[in-house]
């Protein structure tokens, strides 16, 4: 099989070097997202992805976007693909990209598709409280994540399960999915199942912003958030003072519940920080804590030294 792939995010690498070690195929390009600068000192940075391709002498090609650089299009038909495999690319591909492989382009979607088609499917499955998450194998189609599918592998989620380590335990799942699927759309006998327009449900690109704890949400609600967005985007709120600063809160915290304090009040902090959340709960968080500008504390050790006494209104 001449395969192409594309991707860009660490997610995909358990994928490609599957494809990079198994004797059926032959990786004839990759396509991924132009070098950025990363860090402090802005060092700009070639994706993974790159790195690993160059090392096994595979031509990359690293298109801003395709619609804007037809030659980039002419590339990719250049090199006579039977199939593409994409995943964590970065870009929408226009219909001229999807038509260029001989067989078909198939993605590697993280979730169980319908449900959370869009670019955060990960930290979604998380914060809406879903039982089961996984990876789906799916033909491409100019609607967003909206194409047949081929496979689906499914994992259960744990109650401490985090954006972080729902992350690698997916991409874990790539080469088994890519082994069981790909030979079966060489030899064109992959199923193709619709998807149930119904049941879809769509989940953005995340700033930083969205992690901002509204307290007046149930405690539930928060838990799930804080597991979610950790690492990316983390969660946070206000901490008054002369000064209002953003404090980062870390998973992991506990369910409980409060009586007439208002959302966002703190009601205790000895060995840990509990807060007063809507319909009447609460949360304890035992995880670490970072105030704006400063390091990274374990809680104990944070609330030594800082000012967080019973009353004071986060947010």
């Amino acid at each position: 099989m001449r395969i192409v792939f594309m991707g860009t995010g660490d997610i995909a690498l358990p994928g490609f070097d599957w494809l990079l070690s198994s004797p059926d195929v032959e990786v004839v390009g990759v396509f991924t997202q132009p070098d950025k600068p990363v860090g402090r000192k802005q060092i700009l940075t070639p994706p993974e992805v790159k790195v690993r391709a160059l090392a096994q002498g595979i031509p990359v090609f690293q298109p801003t976007s395709f619609k804007k650089e037809p030659e980039s299009v002419e590339a990719l038909e250049a090199l006579q693909c039977d199939i593409a495999v994409v995943m964590a690319y970065g870009q929408i591909l226009p219909k001229a990209v999807i038509n260029a492989p001989r067989i078909a382009c198939v993605n590697l979607h993280a979730s169980l598709l319908p449900r959370h088609r869009g670019a955060s499917p990960i930290q979604a499955a998380i914060r809406d409280g879903d039982e089961q998450s996984g990876i789906t194998l799916m033909h491409i189609a100019p609607k967003l994540d909206s194409g047949d599918q081929i496979l689906q592998s499914v994992i259960d989620l744990s109650p401490t399960e985090t954006g972080g380590g729902l992350h690698d335990r997916l991409a874990d799942l790539g080469p088994g999915i890519l082994a069981e699927g790909l030979p079966l759309i060489f030899e064109g006998k992959a199923e193709r199942k619709e998807q149930d327009e119904s049941q879809v449900t769509y989940s953005g690109k995340l700033g930083r912003a969205d992690g901002v704890i509204d307290w007046t949400k149930p405690a539930l609600e928060i838990e799930r958030l804080v597991r979610a967005y950790d690492p990316w985007p983390g969660t946070s709120t206000v901490l008054p003072g002369k000064t209002d600063r953003s404090l980062k809160l870390f998973p992991f915290c506990e369910v409980g519940e409060s009586e007439d304090e208002a959302p966002g009040t703190v009601i205790g902090q000895e060995e840990a920080l509990v807060v007063a959340c809507g319909d009447g709960t609460s949360l304890r968080f035992t995880g670490d804590l970072q105030i704006e500008g400063k390091k990274r504390m374990p809680i104990r050790d944070f609330l030594k030294g800082a000012n967080l006494e019973p009353g004071l209104r986060l947010g």
